[in-house]
C-alpha cells in the first residue's frame, strides 16, 4: 500500500546522487509520470492483458456466470470512453474488454476508403489500431490519476490528513483502463509466414489474444456473406502454430488464440488435401466433398479430379473457378471437427459464426465437442448483422406453436412490424434477448461474448438524430438537448473536452518543467470552468 511514497523515495535517492545538478526535479512530480506511464511498451501490456485473460476463463471454468463480454472498436477514442464508462457506472473493468473487428478496420481505417470485409485493407492498419486504443487508454488511465493527484494537493493544502490518507489510497488501489482486446487478424493476411509476422506486430502493439479464421485468406468474405471459402485443417493449424510462435518468441506465454470456423455457412473449399492414411483429418476433411460416384473409366473426363470417399470413387463437384463444393447439409458436422481439431492442436478459445442468435443450435455443436474437449468454450458474435428483433419474435412464435398455444393473431414473416412492440409475443422476445448472454454462457459454453460492430451503427444513429434537428428550426437546440445537456446531467467526463484530450495534464508538466513561468491553459478564462 506504499507504492506511491516509495517511488517518491526512491527517486529522491536518485537525485540526490546527481548533487545539484538535479536540484530542479522534483521525485513527486517523476513517481507521477512513472504511475500515470504504468506500461511502459505493448509488449508490456501484452503479458499483463494475456494474464487477466487466463484467469477470467479459469473463473468461468469454475462458474459460467462469470462470462466476459466486450464491444467493437474502430478508434482509440471509441474504446476509451467505453471503458471510462464501465468504470463509471460498474466502478470495476473486471470482465470487460474490447473487441478489434477486421470488419470495421476494412469500412473505416484503410487509406482506399471504405471497403468490404474481405482482407483487402492494409495489414498495418491493425497493429497501428491497436496501439491507438491502447495509447488512448493510458491516457485515460493519466487523466483520472491526474484528478486524483489534485486531490492530494488539495488536501494537503488544507491540512487534511484524513481526506490525504482517502486520497493516497485511491491512489495505491487505482485500476487501469488497460484491458485485453481480442484481435482479428482476418485468415491471416497469406501464408503461415505472412500470419506469423503480422501476429508480431500485433503482439508488440499490446495484443494477448488473436482471432483467427480457417477461410482461404485472399477470399476471404465476412462471416455474414455468402461465397466463403474454407482450407483444410493442416493450412489453418499451420497459422495457429504461427501465431503461437510469435506469442513465445516474444515472451507472451500465456498469449491466447481464438480459433474461429466458418464452416457452418461454407460450402467451398479451395483445394482438397492428401490423405496417407485412411481416417487422417484429409481423409476426414474429404469425406464432406460433394461429388458423383464413378462406376466407370468412361464416367471420367479429361482435367477431372477423382477421390475416394467411403470406399466409393467419386468425381467432385467443381465449380469453373476449380473450387469445390461441400454436401449440403454437412456444414454442424464439419463445425464440430474443426473445432475438436483446433483445441487439440494449440487453439485456447473458439469462435462459430453462426447465421443467427440461436441458443440450441450453438449449445447443440457445444456439447458434442465437449464430448471430446470437456475445456471447450467460445466467443460469441452477438452481431448487427443479425435481426435480432426478427430472430427472436419468430423462436418466441415457434415455440408457442410448438405447445399449442394460439398464434393467430401473428404474422411469423411480419413480426418486425412495429404494431407488434406492445404485444405479449414481443415483450417475451425482449425478455430473451435481455437474458440471451447470461443463458448461452450457462447452456452453450460462451465464455466471451461480444459485438463486432456497435459503434459504427451508434455513430451513425447518433450523426442521423443531431442532423435531422440541427438543420432544422431547433438550430442549435437539438445539439444542446440531445448532447451537451445529456452529457452534463449523466456526468460524461467528456463534457469537459479540453480535459479529455490532455490539457490539464500538460499543464502539469508545464509546472514541472518550466514551474512559475509556465504558461498553463487552465486559468479563469478556460470555458471548461463553466462545467465545473
Amino acid at each position: 500500500m506504499n507504492h506511491y511514497q516509495n517511488q517518491v523515495n526512491e527517486i529522491a535517492l536518485a537525485i540526490e546522487k546527481n548533487g545539484n545538478n538535479w536540484r530542479a526535479i522534483n521525485p513527486e512530480s517523476v513517481a507521477r509520470m512513472r504511475m500515470q506511464n504504468r506500461f511502459r511498451t505493448g509488449l508490456d501490456i501484452a503479458r499483463y492483458t494475456a494474464g487477466i485473460m487466463r484467469k477470467d476463463m479459469q473463473a468461468y471454468d469454475e462458474d459460467p456466470r462469470n462470462y466476459t463480454q466486450s464491444l467493437g472498436c474502430w478508434h482509440g477514442f471509441i474504446g476509451q470512453q467505453k471503458m471510462i464508462s464501465v468504470k463509471k457506472h460498474f466502478q470495476t473493468t473486471r470482465g470487460r474488454y474490447l473487441y478489434l473487428s477486421g470488419w470495421m478496420v476494412a469500412a473505416m481505417r484503410s487509406e482506399f476508403g471504405p471497403l468490404p470485409d474481405q482482407s483487402m485493407h492494409e495489414k498495418t492498419s491493425v497493429p497501428a489500431l491497436i496501439e491507438e486504443l491502447y495509447t488512448f487508454l493510458k491516457q485515460a488511465d493519466a487523466r483520472e490519476l491526474r484528478h486524483l493527484f489534485t486531490d492530494l494537493d488539495a488536501a494537503r493544502e488544507a491540512n487534511d490528513e484524513v481526506k490525504a490518507r482517502a486520497v493516497l489510497k485511491q491512489i495505491e488501489c487505482f485500476e487501469t483502463h488497460v484491458v485485453p482486446i481480442i484481435a482479428d487478424i482476418d485468415a491471416g493476411f497469406g501464408n503461415e509466414e505472412g500470419t506469423y509476422l503480422l501476429a508480431k506486430k500485433m503482439i508488440e502493439a499490446g495484443a494477448c489474444c488473436i482471432q483467427i479464421e480457417n477461410q482461404v485468406s485472399d477470399a476471404k468474405q465476412c462471416g455474414h456473406q455468402d461465397g466463403k471459402v474454407t482450407v483444410p485443417h493442416e493450412d489453418f493449424l499451420a497459422k495457429i502454430n504461427a501465431v503461437r510462435y510469435a506469442f513465445l518468441e516474444l515472451g507472451v506465454d500465456d498469449g491466447v488464440i481464438v480459433a474461429r470456423t466458418d464452416s457452418l455457412g461454407a460450402g467451398l473449399t479451395q483445394k482438397i488435401p492428401v490423405s496417407k492414411t485412411p481416417g487422417d483429418l484429409a481423409d476426414r476433411y474429404n469425406a464432406f466433398i460433394a461429388g458423383k460416384e464413378i462406376t466407370s473409366l468412361e464416367d471420367i473426363e479429361a482435367g477431372d479430379l477423382v477421390i475416394e470417399q467411403n470406399g466409393k470413387l467419386i468425381k467432385p463437384t467443381r465449380l469453373p473457378n476449380g473450387l469445390v463444393r461441400f454436401r449440403e447439409g454437412s456444414g454442424e458436422d464439419r463445425v464440430v471437427l474443426d473445432c475438436i481439431t483446433s483445441m487439440q492442436n494449440g487453439a485456447d478459445l473458439l469462435w462459430i459464426e453462426t447465421e443467427k442468435p440461436h441458443i440450441g443450435q450453438i449449445a447443440g455443436m457445444v456439447s458434442r465437442i465437449r464430448e471430446v474437449v470437456p475445456e471447450a468454450k467460445l466467443v460469441y458474435n452477438n452481431s448487427p448483422s443479425f435481426n435480432w428483433t426478427l430472430n427472436f419474435r419468430q423462436q418466441v412464435f415457434d415455440a408457442w406453436k410448438d405447445e399449442g398455444r394460439d398464434t393467430s393473431g401473428y404474422q411469423r414473416e411480419h413480426l418486425m412490424n412495429v404494431d407488434y412492440d406492445g404485444s405479449e409475443l414481443a415483450i417475451e422476445a425482449d425478455q430473451k434477448i435481455m437474458q440471451f448472454q447470461r443463458d448461452a454462457a450457462e447452456q452453450a459454453g460462451i465464455f466471451h461474448h461480444l459485438i463486432t460492430l456497435p459503434t459504427y451503427h451508434t455513430a451513425a444513429l447518433s450523426t442521423d438524430e443531431l442532423a435531422k434537428g440541427y438543420f432544422s428550426e431547433q438550430g442549435m437546440l437539438a445539439y444542446v438537448l440531445g448532447v451537451q445537456r445529456r452529457e452534463i446531467r449523466g456526468g460524461l467526463a467528456c463534457v469537459k473536452h479540453q480535459d479529455m484530450s490532455g490539457s490539464n495534464i500538460g499543464d502539469d508538466h508545464k509546472e514541472y518543467f518550466s514551474g512559475d513561468q509556465a504558461l498553463k491553459a487552465a486559468g479563469k478564462d478556460n470555458t471548461m470552468r463553466q462545467f465545473s
